[in-house]
């Protein structure tokens, strides 16, 4: 069984450990906390996701019903539906009040990453392993829309205005765009960064002016968006890094690597 950490960071620069959610049988792909934050949701490479209990850090649902592994999940609209993305190709909207599936999209190819970008619920943003995103209207069956790119999309990511979406992927490019025009409007790329694998985050800061990614050797990457230039790059990690996290004031960092190893980044 898999089990999962949470941290509280303190005045001292050291982490640690205020509880433990089990439950997970395998490696968990992503996280999202709901809107009032009480509640926490995995995805899992054993076929199913999960909600805990922030409080109590109990295990509240088991969404089971994915032929493979799921590598995407978020909150959808509000505390009471959840969206999962899978290797199986679909999508699957579940709703925690009946524990059931009640909607199951085909999306043509396996999903690394989805975003929801509304806050009413119907409109979904996927990444697939085809080089495309996809967008969804949940009171439709078929993708409204789609962008191709030149790579697998390893992840998606809102700014925190909901009008631009960051894509990575394995291409070794990160690309901005704007949602109001379905348009690409920045590309990120530099020497010596490499996306190390397919499921790679990439995330915009808080303030919506930077953007980061880990990538293959271990550097952790911070572009300007404006200026189009990394201005910082972080060397700690010995093994590719998969995943970052600002803090909500935008003066740390949290990145992992492959190995298990995560580090807390601040005054970079």
């Amino acid at each position: 069984m898999t089990s999962l950490p949470t941290f509280s960071s303190s005045f001292l620069g050291r982490c640690e450990t205020v509880g433990t959610l089990l439950g997970s049988n395998a490696g968990v792909m992503s996280l999202d906390v709901n809107t009032e934050e009480t509640l926490i949701l995995g995805a899992s490479n054993d076929f199913a996701s999960r909600v805990w209990s922030l409080q109590d850090h109990r295990l509240r649902h088991t969404l089971t019903g994915h032929s493979g592994k799921v590598l995407a999940a978020k909150f959808l609209g509000d505390s009471n539906k959840v969206v999962s993305g899978s290797h199986d190709r679909t999508l699957k909207i579940w709703d925690l009040v009946s524990r059931a599936c009640i909607k199951t999209i085909f999306a043509g190819s396996s999903c690394n990453d989805l975003v929801t970008s509304d806050g009413f619920g119907s409109n979904i943003i996927s990444g697939h392993f085809d080089k495309r995103i996809r967008f969804w209207d949940t009171r439709s069956e078929s993708s409204a829309n789609e962008i191709s790119l030149q790579g697998r999309v390893t992840s998606l990511d809102l700014s925190p205005d909901r009008n631009y979406l960051l894509s990575c992927s394995r291409d070794d490019t990160l690309k901005i765009i704007d949602l109001r025009m379905n348009q690409v409007t920045g590309t990120f790329c530099t020497g010596g960064f490499h996306v190390g694998c397919d499921w790679s985050r990439a995330v915009f800061s808080p303030d919506g002016e930077y953007v980061t990614v880990g990538g293959g050797d271990g550097t952790v990457f911070i572009w300007d968006i404006k200026k189009n230039k990394v201005e910082r790059q972080l060397k700690e990690h010995n093994h590719s890094v998969v995943a970052c996290s600002w803090h909500p004031g935008g003066s740390m960092i949290l990145s992992c690597d492959k190995q298990k190893k995560v580090i807390l980044w601040s005054d970079f």
